[in-house]
């Protein structure tokens, strides 16, 4: 059995899905929706709000990532999910610049960061501190902050008055998906997928060598899953790479390998 680094590529986010880009502008204005604490400082002006909703963008946004030295992974979500924790929010620092979806950051819109949450979750945000609460887009990764699991634009920060303090116990509900919110009942019911994961078991020179792999996983598993011989290059020689798929979730696959003892195997994310 030869196993390969093949899945380094294919999980790392490139830089230009986590990290801030400078926007650019002609235009500035003064804000009159901050703190209070400067009034008349400016700050670059952004366009009218554009939605990024292909499926190229949620492919990028979706696979797992690596911050500071720790792997987030965006999971399976859906309609109704509930999280407890810290929010906070973030705001002049970050006006006007590229959002990790490849929008522009707009400190006046009602958006919001999640480190897993799919780009466009529509969510509920319940102020438990006040009763307040608000309801957000998500288009940007964040916050790597242990505890915290939201970061809110300003103006949703103002809508349940935490800007003076800085962050607040707060309850996100899910509501919808593709910055809708769920109405109907099939939309109520919809579960947003995060790609698609895959569990290698072997990887061989000789095709004859994956299919004898393949007939075995397919003889163990009894179609709870599905087993794929995907050929490809490594080392400029041809390998047959056989690979479980039909996992939902990153924590799924991971299950997949430790209840059958496949401490070798590698996750795959596209």
């Amino acid at each position: 059995m030869l196993l390969d680094k093949y899945k380094l590529p294919l999980t790392i986010v490139s830089l230009s899905s986590i990290i801030f880009f400078s926007g650019c502008s002609e235009k500035s204005r003064t804000i009159s929706y901050y703190t209070g604490n400067n009034s008349s400082k400016t700050y670059k002006d952004i366009p009218k709000e554009k939605i990024r909703n292909s499926k190229a963008m949620h492919r990028a946004t979706m696979r797992p990532y690596q911050i500071a030295g720790k792997w987030y992974y965006p999971t399976l979500a859906k309609v109704g999910d509930v999280q407890r924790g810290i929010a906070s929010w973030y705001g002049p620092n970050f006006h006007a610049k590229k959002t990790s979806n490849g929008e522009v950051y707009n400190m006046y819109a009602m958006t919001a960061a999640h480190k897993t949450l799919p780009m466009n979750t529509m969510v509920k945000v319940d102020n438990l501190d006040n009763g307040k609460s608000t309801i957000v887009r998500i288009n940007d990764r964040g916050p790597f902050v242990s505890g915290r699991i939201i970061d809110l634009s300003n103006k949703a920060a103002h809508e349940v008055d935490m800007v003076g303090k800085g962050t607040a116990n707060v309850k996100v509900t899910v509501l919808g998906f593709h910055a809708k919110i769920a109405k109907t009942k099939q939309e109520k019911a919809e579960t947003a997928t995060v790609g698609k994961y895959y569990v290698q078991v072997g990887a061989f020179r000789r095709l004859e060598g994956a299919e004898i792999t393949k007939r075995k996983f397919e003889m163990i598993l009894e179609d709870r899953y599905n087993v794929v011989i995907k050929e490809g290059v490594y080392l400029e020689q041809p390998i047959n790479r056989v690979w479980v798929s039909g996992f939902r979730s990153e924590e799924e696959a991971r299950d997949f390998k430790k209840n059958n003892d496949l401490n070798s195997a590698m996750i795959i994310a596209e």
